[in-house]
């Protein structure tokens, strides 16, 4: 198979929200072999694009891609207090202006809940743990969940949690 552009080019993508008739009759080439496609779904497309499933794993590798280019701060000087998990990285992504992971969210708040019950369920967790020992853990996690998590378990999860999006932060940063 012969690509016009390889893989590693980047793209532009233009968007508006206008569109005219002739937007409709564009015809898109795929690069294979000079193969002509329109922008309707033919029986030949792999079934996988067409589906639900198949759209969300293409989300969940473009969302990993993006969380794997952010850059993990190096230099964090400040001891930020906390009496949660998930505040501690509510204040983690104001400080340093960056999204968690999805995974890290979804484990901060597990870790949050694992301590109800506890005799020190209502005992602020900056006094238990230093806050330094406690945003370099939060780092630690986010690093191995930003370079290391595969695009399809992230989809896996998305797919079993209908309100997933919950846990996806908005904030984006400029690279």
């Amino acid at each position: 198979m012969k690509r016009t552009i390889p893989w590693t080019d980047p793209v532009d993508v233009i968007s508006s929200d206008e569109s005219s008739s002739s937007d409709s009759e564009i015809e898109l080439n795929d690069g294979l072999d000079g193969q002509r496609l329109s922008n309707y779904v033919t029986i030949d497309q792999p079934f996988k694009e067409m589906t639900s499933e198949g759209v969300l794993i293409r989300r969940a590798e473009m969302y990993q891609d993006y969380m794997r280019h952010i850059p993990i701060p190096v230099q964090r000087g400040s001891a930020i207090p906390f009496s949660s998990w998930v505040g501690l990285g509510k204040s983690i992504k104001q400080l340093y202006q960056q999204p968690l992971h999805y995974l890290t969210n979804i484990l901060l708040n597990t870790w949050d809940q694992q301590r109800i019950g506890s005799e020190d369920e209502h005992r602020p967790l900056d006094i238990m743990i230093h806050p330094c020992k406690a945003e370099a853990t939060i780092w630690l996690v986010e690093e191995v969940h930003r370079r290391t998590s595969s695009h399809h378990h992230v989809a896996k999860i998305w797919q079993s949690d209908p309100m997933h999006h919950a846990f996806v932060d908005s904030i984006f940063p400029k690279l």
